[in-house]
């Protein structure tokens, strides 16, 4: 969205990133350039260099939009400078729970992403683009794919785009649904035609990525954001939105609100507005209160319904005790839900989707999937609770001891939930499991 006057005011808004919901002829070329399409992509590869286009990327300050929230174009500046070959991935995994966002995108707007897709290229000297897509986005697939069809068909892709010389191929590999390949060199991994393990680092995919070449990896959302920044400028996008924060940001909210869906603004709404406001999510359904939100998706850890302030940027989510912004997909709880439940659902899902090679990750995510488990039948003790606290803080990257971030995920996730909602969990094995509540006293007396 366009900040034109006070931020406060919803009608000062206008989406940039969404322009293109409901607008069917947009996923078409003529549609596309018709709205002013290609025009960016154009710019750049005639009347900038790459590193022209780095500069300004960088100047933006556009960050990732994937869950990291790294600075795109100091991700581009990494790759060596003698460099022969380079890869660009485009990460359309969207496998957070419940993310989709890059999914609405790709329905919607399958030719922003081949635009961005082109820019980025050019600015990173690629010459192949990988468009790693969820396998099961089956329908995003065809649209997509129909999308470079006509964009080659056109000479929009292949040798020398718009007659600057650069040539750049667009394929899609589709996965096969693992969260793990989400993450990016586990991305590179599942391409290569492999088990989709992430890569212990260094080194990093700047330096050796795919095919063992420099690589970069972007996600959907944003290299959709780098065609407006090439149009209008890094000044336009630094307007949008709080410091550290700028640019549109697309928010997805779901649970017992009046309004599930995905919404377009600045990262400078609170996670109160995106529930509560009409435009968004519209309050919730039937009278209920909010319990929990987990904001950013569920690796990103929970917030209670006192909390709702919080700034929906890449700043704010730390101060609250969450892992980051993530992925901006708000998962809201209602307080007719037991937490035990959720917490249970949390832990089998990291279970589930842990690849298994770090001993910590494979091991605790297990033993915290038995726990709550455990906690949820009513058979739970207090001292799960803490052995709880403990494995998540023994758990990922942050403490030095996994390869990739999903046990980090899975930590905060579940020790967010055992620290804001103890006191809760404690009722419940005292209500429910009086006798290892009275077992537990004998045993402290």
């Amino acid at each position: 969205m366009v900040r034109t006057a006070d931020p406060t005011n919803l009608s000062t808004y206008e989406p940039i990133l969404l322009r293109h919901v409901g607008v069917p002829e947009a996923r078409t070329l003529e549609g596309y350039r018709a709205r002013g399409g290609y025009k960016a992509a154009e710019k750049a590869l005639t009347q900038m260099s790459a590193d022209d286009v780095i500069d300004e990327v960088k100047r933006a300050n556009l960050r990732g939009r994937g869950g990291a929230g790294f600075p795109a174009g100091v991700k581009w500046s990494f790759l060596p400078k003698d460099r022969t070959v380079t890869y660009l991935c485009v990460n359309a995994d969207e496998s957070e729970p419940p993310t989709f966002s890059n999914r609405v995108l790709m329905e919607n707007d399958p030719h922003a992403l081949i635009e961005g897709t082109i820019i980025a290229g050019y600015a990173t000297r690629a010459t192949t683009a990988y468009i790693y897509m969820r396998g099961e986005f089956w329908e995003q697939f065809h649209i997509v794919q129909k999308a470079i069809d006509e964009a080659y068909a056109a000479g929009i892709l292949g040798k020398d785009i718009f007659g600057s010389g650069y040539g750049l191929n667009v394929y899609i590999h589709r996965g096969g649904g693992a969260y793990v390949c989400g993450e990016e060199t586990g991305l590179i991994e599942s391409i290569e035609g492999k088990r989709g393990w992430p890569r212990i680092k260094p080194p990093f995919p700047a330096i050796e990525g795919l095919f063992r070449k420099p690589t970069v990896v972007n996600n959907v959302e944003t290299l959709c954001n780098v065609p407006h920044i090439i149009e209008r400028g890094a000044d336009w996008f630094l307007g949008i939105g709080p410091e550290g924060s700028s640019g549109p940001k697309l928010f997805c909210i779901s649970g017992p609100v009046k309004k599930p869906g995905c919404y377009e603004w600045a990262m400078d709404i609170s996670l109160r507005e995106l529930i509560e406001d009409p435009r968004f999510g519209g309050g919730m359904r039937d009278g209920k209160k909010v319990k929990a939100v987990f904001p950013g998706g569920i690796s990103m850890g929970v917030v209670t319904g006192d909390e709702l302030d919080m700034k929906m940027n890449f700043t704010d989510p730390a101060k609250f005790g969450l892992l980051g912004l993530g992925t901006a997909a708000a998962v809201v709880v209602d307080d007719s839900i037991d937490i035990r439940t959720v917490i249970r659902n949390v832990a089998r899902f990291f279970s589930h989707e842990s690849c298994g090679q770090c001993t910590q990750c494979r091991e605790g995510t297990s033993w915290m999937f038995k726990m709550t488990d455990r906690l949820a039948g009513n058979l739970g003790r207090r001292e799960d609770l803490d052995l709880l606290a403990e494995v998540s803080g023994n758990m990922g990257m942050m403490p030095g001891m996994s390869i990739c971030g999903l046990s980090d995920g899975a930590a905060f996730a579940i020790k967010t939930v055992i620290k804001k909602f103890r006191s809760e969990l404690e009722e419940c094995i005292a209500r429910e499991n009086p006798e290892a509540v009275k077992i537990a006293l004998e045993v402290v007396n």
